[in-house]
């Protein structure tokens, strides 16, 4: 038995040894050269926007690849139809990574790679979207071509361009032919001292886009700044001329100014007004005079006293058809706000408009005070007036010199003010021309307390004022116990608590929803 398995097992082995040697004879032979019969797509590729409207394309190159050919088609997706906007043909890889430059802004872009080769099919295609950055193409502006109202808008000549947008304004400009040969476009109809933003347009893809800021419109007025001597700016100006002060000190020149001459000196900006430390004195040849949105202080570290007056009117014989005092502050005079004692002028109209005037002591002067002088008009509207003629003198007073104006009639408007401690113990109107009349309405009388007694007037010759809507709050003598029966008999007046917020620290805004409702003070507080 034992010899039958040994025989079988070497029987086994032959076979074994035989199917080995079989199979190593037919084993085939190494490959070491892949043959195929196209080239290879492009991989790794990579496409970067540059400069808003080209693009980098970059790929590892292909081996046995001459050239590539490169196609863009206008398209978000990647279904190749129709005719390819761009073709770019006999890329080598030498020339990698490679720039392509001129797309439209805005836009999205597909685009493929195939690699060609000699003596063999060319590649399948490698393919990728991108979408370009918005165009700018506007050139910067030329400081020379911006102004307050206009601009010339420029881009490489011949460059097309259907229209210019611009905001604020949604102004849309056509650009015409010749504008887009010329590549440049005027700009009319802007305003001045505003940020424009605008776009160069070609259809509705955006190809430009430029921000710039119109001049100062000064309408023809004459600029004068911080470090100029204003003093010297009004003496050099032409009669009927307007100085646009701009904000800051005017420390350049403090003092008395003489104004001889028709003239406007206002604060280029309503709500940024220049500071000066001045005292206008108003002589003959100063036919409309216009103070506009000043900030007048009497008082200078310079100077160990205060400016008297913040408008005096020269000695001498003359008329003055129109002084106009609006949208300032005026503050810190130690006499008066206006002075017509000096000589014997006429003045036709005063205008205080708008403004806010405090502090002003009146030390040996009345508020506004005309002695040998003359107002046909006076309006006071729109106006706070804060502890003025608090020595105590009187609000206005136009005495009667008979002798340099016989017969002359003055009237007095005083509209929607407010007025807190002015004139404690003394008059609000001291008219005592023959003829004269004084309408009061819609104003704020107001006092720190029921210890203010100021009052209308006492003189018999102050015709009784028309009074119409007023409040009086801690204002008594307004109502009545006045010598001559001077007060308000309207019926219409009111005296409710118009709840400043903090009047000590000049800020009077109302509170009183029946005031507010009723329009009855300043309205600069009632909002």
């Amino acid at each position: 038995m034992n010899n039958i398995i040994k025989k079988i097992a070497f029987l086994l082995s032959i076979v074994a040894l035989v199917v080995v040697a079989g199979c190593k004879d037919e084993r085939d032979p190494e490959v070491k050269e892949l043959k195929v019969s196209r080239l290879f797509s492009p991989t790794s590729l990579e496409l970067i926007v540059v400069q808003q409207t080209s693009i980098r394309l970059n790929w590892r190159p292909v081996k046995n690849a001459q050239t590539y050919t490169i196609e863009f088609f206008e398209s978000a997706n990647l279904n190749f139809t129709g005719t390819p906007v761009r073709t770019v043909t006999g890329v080598t890889s030498l020339q990698l990574p490679l720039t392509v430059r001129g797309f439209a802004g805005d836009t999205d872009y597909a685009v493929r790679i195939k690699a060609i080769g000699p003596d063999i099919g060319e590649s399948k295609w490698t393919s990728g979207l991108f979408k370009t950055g918005t165009e700018q193409i506007f050139l910067p502006v030329n400081p020379d071509e911006l102004f307050a109202t206009r601009v010339t808008l420029k881009w490489p000549a011949g460059e097309t361009a259907t229209h210019i947008m611009l905001t604020p304004g949604n102004i849309n400009r056509t650009v015409t032919a010749a504008e887009v040969t010329a590549g440049a476009a005027i700009i009319t109809g802007l305003t001045g001292e505003t940020t424009y933003t605008a776009r160069l347009m070609n259809g509705t893809k955006i190809r430009g886009t430029i921000t710039f800021t119109t001049l100062i419109d000064l309408g023809g007025a004459i600029a004068v700044y911080p470090k100029d001597d204003l003093n010297a700016a009004i003496l050099a100006a032409p009669a009927g001329s307007t100085l646009a002060l701009f904000p800051g000190a005017y420390n350049a020149y403090k003092g008395d100014i003489t104004v001889n001459k028709s003239i406007t000196v206002k604060g280029f900006y309503p709500t940024n007004r220049p500071v000066i430390n001045i005292r206008f004195i108003l002589a003959s040849g100063a036919t409309d005079l216009i103070f506009e949105n000043l900030e007048m202080v009497g008082t200078y570290p310079e100077s160990a006293t205060k400016l008297l007056q913040a408008f005096l009117f020269d000695a001498g014989t003359y008329t003055v058809n129109s002084l106009t005092i609006k949208g300032s502050i005026i503050r810190e005079y130690n006499q008066a706000l206006v002075y017509g004692g000096t000589g014997v002028v006429r003045l036709n109209t005063l205008n205080i408009d708008n403004n806010v005037m405090s502090n002003i002591v009146n030390d040996g002067g009345d508020f506004i005070d005309f002695r040998t002088g003359f107002v046909a008009n006076l309006n006071v509207t729109n106006s706070t007036f804060n502890r003025v003629a608090a020595m105590p003198r009187d609000f206005i007073r136009l005495d009667n010199s008979s002798a340099n104006f016989p017969g002359q009639t003055s009237n007095v408007v005083i509209n929607r003010c407010t007025f807190f401690q002015v004139s404690n113990t003394r008059r609000i109107l001291y008219v005592r021309f023959v003829s004269n009349a004084s309408t009061v309405s819609n104003t704020i009388f107001a006092g720190a307390d029921a210890s203010y007694t100021g009052y209308f007037s006492n003189q018999a010759a102050t015709t009784q004022p028309v009074c119409s809507r007023n409040n009086y709050w801690n204002a008594p003598s307004f109502l009545g116990g006045v010598t001559s029966g001077k007060f308000d008999i309207s019926g219409t007046h009111t005296t409710l608590n118009p709840g400043f917020v903090n009047p000590e620290a000049g800020n009077f805004k109302v509170t009183n929803e029946t005031l507010i409702l009723n329009g009855i003070g300043d309205p600069r507080w009632l909002n």
